[in-house]
């Protein structure tokens, strides 16, 4: 899932983009013993798990990684169920495709403790209007339009309060809803449409947050977008798109080559926002703020079961 921003790469991060459920295998293989020790990264085979082994920036990746002495094997995947499975059994050595909230209720639900070691890139979910063109000018007691699935509501509505438009008495989470809004204190009133009919709504409310897969059929562009998730913002840390590993290979060395390979080349960094219509803001988090958002969403995750 993917969600429209400005390109900039950056190294501190913030929260939120969602990954739908996966039905098919497309591929597996069993891991090759040697990546799994954590050498120099010379003549070593990696197996990375994708959905979309196709997509721009996997061929200049293979090259580069090539090129440091590191044979990478894509193994593409039909669908997002298959992955983390595949990771957790040892038939591939890595993945990457999923943000932290998917991985989080993945480990939580599985008993498995896959980890993320590095960040690639998240996809803004942006907040348009017909009648405004700047957060600011949007009247006091307007209405706004969010998404009424659970997930992008809950995403959609940390953008409002990010805005300045709306204030949750949680502070804001993975879980909030509309009864989590503080209309004492909130600027505009919000209510819940299906996604796929909000753009045709659009012109009846102040502004709507659009999933992604909708905003081009609106006529609109991701560039109208007068708001959206902020990187640097902590509410959107755990929408962050990540390579992910077994806890024991969470320090190999090669597999955080991989990482830096990923996160520096250009000619991947090109393919990367080619393949998500420019939409990707590419990001290097530190990697110990990807497993402290892991942990506090697989916590929350449990106590909100």
């Amino acid at each position: 899932m993917s969600i429209t921003a400005s390109r900039r790469t950056t190294s501190v991060i913030a929260a939120l983009a969602a990954v739908p459920l996966f039905v098919a295998l497309a591929g597996c293989a069993t891991a090759s013993s040697d990546a799994g020790s954590g050498g120099s990264g010379e003549d070593e085979t990696v197996k990375i798990g994708v959905v979309g082994k196709g997509d721009a920036q996997w061929a200049p990746f293979v090259e580069a990684a090539a090129d440091e002495g590191i044979t990478v094997e894509l193994v593409d995947f039909g669908s997002y169920e298959q992955p983390n499975p595949a990771l957790t059994e040892g038939e591939i050595d890595l993945n990457q495709f999923q943000h932290i909230v998917y991985l989080a209720e993945y480990n939580t639900a599985s008993g498995s403790d896959l980890t993320p070691i590095g960040s690639t890139a998240i996809y803004p979910l942006g907040l348009y209007s017909q009648k405004f063109d700047d957060v600011d000018d949007i009247p006091k007691g307007e209405t706004v339009a969010v998404p009424d699935d659970a997930s992008n509501q809950a995403r959609a509505l940390l953008v409002l309060q990010s805005a300045g438009l709306i204030e949750l008495k949680s502070g804001g989470t993975i879980f909030s809803d509309l009864s989590d809004v503080d209309t004492d204190k909130s600027k505009v009133k919000v209510t819940a449409l299906e996604a796929a009919l909000i753009p045709t709504s659009l012109p009846d409310v102040a502004a709507a947050i659009i999933n992604n897969d909708f905003v081009e059929d609106a006529g609109l562009t991701f560039e109208d977008a007068i708001a959206q998730d902020d990187p640097e913002d902590p509410n959107a840390l755990p929408y962050v798109n990540i390579f992910a590993a077994r806890a024991e290979d969470a320090d190999n060395e090669t597999y955080l080559k991989l990482v830096e390979i990923f996160q520096t080349n250009e000619d991947v960094q090109a393919g990367l926002l080619e393949s998500s219509g420019n939409t990707a803001v590419p990001l290097q988090t530190p990697v110990e703020d990807l497993v402290a958002s892991l942990k506090k969403v697989q916590e929350d995750t449990e106590a909100n079961k």
